[in-house]
């Protein structure tokens, strides 16, 4: 019999118990795990992780058993509606692995490679009803505490500083030059530590998700700084500070949860806008049509980040919601205790939802990319403006960069969480460096409407389409066009994009 952690078993595999039918050696079959499972990790995983996903698809439908990191088995969830239904679904999922039964009877070990992820903490994203309201309720303020114009010229400044890098050498790897870069160095100013950003940082945040044998010594790196500036401002709070904020709030949060939800928010909005920026270029520099209709304002760099969000969301899964009951999805049994995979990736490309693969969506936020639910990504804004805000000012300020080698030279690295591209060497003219702006003011008027959309959507604020409407308004006859930005000779009048781009980099 099955035991309740575990998958049931489809027919297809009731014969792998008779050695004489087991399959001929050299058959694709002795690729898979234990009871003839496919594993979403190892060398078929790391070569084409979407593929198996689509042969899961084929084979068992919208809900498929898995096997992760030692063989441990869950369900992936591959459709798109049947990933709305787990993430909506409180009363029968949650994202408590305490009620795991695999790792209640030991079959997941404290020391598995993905333990950073899915073991328990004091966060809103792993909490229920009050509790998730409270916890929730304190990152919320804190994000409202990030002002839209400060927030852009952040970004820009940050921009600046990293392609001054490597600006005069007319050369740059887009990944780990600056897609890697600019959302840490962003996020660390926003949290108040930006004394914390380095490359040693930076590389601790990118192997900690990764599912390695030093994931958990780069998660208490990243810890130890976290907890230090917890500490630093309880100690000595700043007004509209987003740390200070989370530990003021009347929610009343410990250290631990404070250092906790800082990672919460690190992490997430660092991994998810490093891959997001290196996608966006990389379709941008090997599809000349896509680059067009940039280029001839058919497609707004907002709507290029959306689609990619659609096409190579950054995370292509979350580890794990949970069972709370014995229920049904996607025409397979789930036992309570069981754990489930929340299938970003397979879950935008269910042929129900996208009946062509690789359709445009122009204009369709329902992706998944986000997550859903109570549990939606609450700062899934600050990472669309940087990615938004530095692809844009990336391609402005090199606006000749090309691919360096043959498309066909490029290489992704896959973990069951992301899909990461290893490495997009570009070349362009050299130039010289940028002067960087003054450092934005940290004690602007608090808005909490700043969210960065595609134009034409806008909504409440906290609804998934709000956006600030693009309000250009009069600039100083003075003031110098931004970079890539050409000024308008005397008496001349600037255009409706020229003045969008002027209103978007926040001049």
């Amino acid at each position: 019999m099955t035991p309740p952690s575990q998958p049931s078993q489809p027919h297809a595999y009731d014969a792998l118990g008779d050695p004489s039918l087991a399959p001929p050696p050299g058959c694709p079959a002795h690729a898979l795990g234990p009871d003839g499972l496919r594993r979403l990790y190892g060398p078929e995983a790391d070569e084409d992780l979407a593929g198996v996903y689509e042969k899961l698809r084929a084979e068992h439908g919208p809900v498929a058993p898995v096997l992760i990191h030692d063989d441990v088995r869950m369900w992936a969830v591959l459709g798109h509606g049947e990933n709305l239904h787990m993430v909506r679904s409180t009363s029968q999922y949650n994202r408590d692995a305490r009620g795991w039964t695999a790792l209640k009877n030991g079959t997941v070990k404290p020391t598995h490679p993905l333990a950073p992820v899915f073991s328990w903490q004091p966060i809103c994203s792993m909490a229920e009803g009050a509790e998730h309201l409270r916890l929730r309720g304190a990152v919320s303020a804190a994000i409202a505490t990030i002002e839209a114009r400060s927030l852009r010229r952040t970004i820009n400044k940050s921009t600046q500083i990293i392609i001054n890098r490597f600006s005069e050498r007319g050369t740059c790897e887009v990944v780990s030059e600056f897609a890697e870069h600019l959302p840490m160095m962003v996020m660390l100013d926003l949290l108040g530590a930006p004394e914390a950003y380095s490359e040693r940082f930076v590389q601790a945040a990118r192997d900690m998700i990764k599912g390695t044998e030093t994931a958990i010594a780069s998660n208490e790196f990243i810890m130890g700084h976290l907890m230090e500036l917890a500490v630093r401002r309880r100690a000595d709070p700043i007004e509209d500070d987003f740390t200070s904020t989370l530990i003021t709030d009347p929610a009343g949060l410990t250290d631990d949860e404070v250092g906790q939800h800082l990672r919460l928010v690190l992490i997430a909005a660092y991994e998810a806008t490093a891959n997001l920026i290196a996608n966006v270029l990389r379709v941008v520099l090997t599809d000349p049509r896509f680059r067009a209709q940039l280029n001839g304002g058919q497609m707004t760099v907002p709507e290029a980040v959306e689609q990619s969000l659609w096409d190579e969301p950054p995370f292509s899964a979350m580890v794990g919601y949970f069972a709370k009951v014995d229920t049904e999805l996607g025409g397979q049994h789930i036992r309570a205790g069981d754990g489930l995979i929340m299938g970003i990736q397979p879950g935008n490309a269910d042929p129900v939802v996208r009946p062509e693969p690789g359709a445009h969506m122009m204009g369709n936020r329902s992706h998944l990319a986000f997550g859903g639910g109570p549990h939606e990504c609450p700062g899934q804004d600050i990472g669309r403006a940087i990615a938004d805000i530095g692809v844009d000012a990336f391609l402005m300020r090199l606006p000749d960069a090309e691919l360096a080698v043959p498309e066909s030279e490029l290489r992704w690295r896959s973990t069951i969480l992301s899909q990461h591209l290893v490495a997009l060497p570009v070349e362009f003219t050299p130039r010289g460096q940028q002067d960087v702006v003054s450092v934005p003011s940290m004690s602007s008027p608090q808005r909490t409407d700043w969210q960065v959309s595609s134009p034409g959507h806008a909504g409440g604020p906290g609804q998934p389409d709000a956006m600030v409407p693009p309000q250009p308004g009069p600039a100083p006859a003075a003031a110098p066009a931004p970079a890539g930005v050409q000024a308008p000779a005397p008496g001349e009048r600037l255009g409706a994009w020229q003045r969008f781009l002027r209103w978007w980099r926040g001049y």
